[in-house]
């Protein structure tokens, strides 16, 4: 161990290396020796409070070269990580969880991929049970992300096999209120208005429309309803009308909002707010529909439904109706 601590303190490998060729017994031994010296040290280094988290990734940094010498195992320095991260706090795991992401194409090499994915998924996972979604939602976000760049499109562990989904995402939406019913006039551009025209006009967005536009969700969150006829035709007479309603119904003028945008003071210093889940109050759906963002979302979630009801599923129920019944009329 005071080979390691003077070979790290002066962050020179080649006297370890020394003397690892030095002794005298098999080479699985002398890795699994080292390994467990390293895992000992690091125990050191988490003990004394001068320490923080430059030293820590030094010591991981320093473990990845001795790898690469053939001294220890390729999958001692996750282990070391998963040692770390159990360890501290969760704002000093979010500190380091940034030298994981940096060092991406490291884990992606062939001297470590194969021998670390099974412990980088534990140590991910690890840290998403120790996180609460609604409170380290960014936190999350950069381990999924992290974990999405890391394995390939074809791994395994990575891929809905068996066509699940997430049953639990269910958007709730407000019951009828007649306070809430009213009528939006279509806004005009000022710029394209002429006296001779007739007004546009009106669409009303009452609680009919406002109840069909949410019941679409639950048929997103799980597209094997669509495989019941009688569902099917309610889902198929909603989107008509939600397609019709978005053919019909004014985008709001992106430029002239740009501008006043740009205009406004300290624009930049005022953080943008991010929400998981829909806003579904029927005051806000005129405003929604107007939306074109908020349209490409719906248009995606369409979109990634006919993708699957199109596709050849293997666990599909039983049942599938022709190709002819799929079909929508706007």
């Amino acid at each position: 161990m005071a080979s390691i601590k003077q070979c790290f303190a002066s962050g020179n490998i080649e006297p370890l290396q020394k003397k690892y060729t030095s002794i005298n017994a098999n080479e699985a031994d002398k890795r699994s020796t080292l390994d467990q010296v390293m895992r000992d040290y690091l125990i050191q280094l988490l003990s004394d409070p001068k320490n923080d988290v430059t030293t820590w990734e030094g010591f991981v940094q320093f473990c990845i070269k001795a790898c690469r010498s053939e001294m220890c195992t390729a999958s001692i320095p996750f282990s070391l990580l998963g040692d770390i991260f159990d360890a501290l706090t969760l704002e000093h795991c979010e500190k380091l969880f940034t030298f994981v992401e940096n060092g991406v194409n490291i884990w992606r090499e062939e001297l470590f991929f194969s021998a670390c994915k099974n412990n980088l998924l534990r140590m991910c996972n690890d840290l998403l049970r120790r996180l609460s979604r609604s409170q380290n939602t960014v936190f999350c976000g950069r381990i999924l992300l992290f974990l999405a760049k890391f394995f390939p499109f074809s791994e395994r562990s990575g891929l809905n096999v068996v066509s699940e989904f997430n049953l639990d995402n269910v958007t709730e939406f407000g019951a009828e209120d007649e306070a809430d019913v009213k009528d939006i006039l279509f806004e005009k551009d000022d710029a394209m208005e002429d006296v001779d025209d007739k007004p546009e006009p009106k669409l009303k967005i009452d609680y009919n429309l406002y109840r069909k536009f949410w019941s679409l969700q639950d048929v997103f969150r799980n597209p094997n309803q669509c495989y019941n006829k009688v569902q099917w035709k309610t889902f198929s007479s909603h989107a008509s009308n939600v397609l019709a309603a978005f053919s019909s119904y004014k985008l709001e003028d992106l430029q002239g909002k740009r501008k006043r945008l740009h205009t406004t003071r300290d624009i930049d210093a005022q953080p943008q707010q991010y929400f998981a889940k829909f806003l579904t109050n029927q005051k806000l759906l005129d405003l929604q529909l107007s939306d074109s963002n908020f349209r490409r979302y719906v248009l995606l979630q369409f979109l990634i439904l006919f993708q699957y009801l199109n596709s050849t599923v293997k666990f599909r129920p039983s049942g599938r109706m022709g190709e002819g019944d799929y079909r929508i009329g706007v």
